[in-house]
């Protein structure tokens, strides 16, 4: 759905959409505490600002963490001209705990490292205001780097444990209960 004079917050979480504008590649952040297949990194966050004023982060995916915090990965955009994106919008990632959080620091260069952070955390480091959603860009624009969207929680597949589990308890219980109801035979009294 093309968003043309719509705010991301807008459309529903997860909705596909499509919008235009310009990257803003001087000022980007780094998600850290990220992994991808049990690797640390860091997601990619940039700002985009579309033809209207509006400005979008746009999760352009993970990056692997390089080994060393005073080294950080090369977020380099290769457009820099006008693009048009198509992705998914949806909320920033947010801690289980707040002592996860960590807010972007006003001080110090581009990119900034931050934890969880808040949309105003965001916007107050980058001083002008984003719009409440991100677009988590499509794993087919050239972009961006290693986007494998999963929606949060447990993906359904993972019930199937449960209900084998239960199933098997059910059987082990019937078949206790007739081993213990059953009468022992014997030779009959009289």
């Amino acid at each position: 759905m093309p968003l043309d004079s719509r705010g991301i917050a807008e459309m529903p979480q997860f909705q596909r959409v499509i919008l235009k504008g310009k990257f803003d590649s001087a000022h980007q952040f780094l998600l850290e505490n990220r992994t991808h297949e049990g690797r640390p990194g860091y997601e990619v966050l940039t700002p985009l600002e579309r033809p209207d004023g509006r400005i979008v982060l746009v999760d352009r995916g993970w990056v692997a963490f390089t080994g060393s915090r005073q080294k950080l990965p090369d977020v380099t955009l290769q457009s820099q001209g006008a693009v048009t994106l198509t992705g998914r919008s949806d909320d920033l990632p947010s801690a289980g705990l707040p002592s996860g959080r960590a807010a972007p620091s006003a001080d110090g260069g581009w990119p900034k490292v931050t934890s969880y952070p808040t949309m105003n955390e965001l916007s107050t480091a980058f001083g002008h205001p984003l719009e409440p959603r991100i677009l988590l860009l499509d794993p087919q624009d050239p972009n961006g780097y290693v986007r494998d969207w999963h929606p949060a929680g447990m993906q359904p597949v993972r019930h199937w444990s449960y209900a084998i589990q239960w199933w098997a308890f059910a059987i082990v219980v019937i078949i206790f209960w007739a081993v213990v109801s059953r009468k022992k035979s014997g030779p009959l009294e009289t």
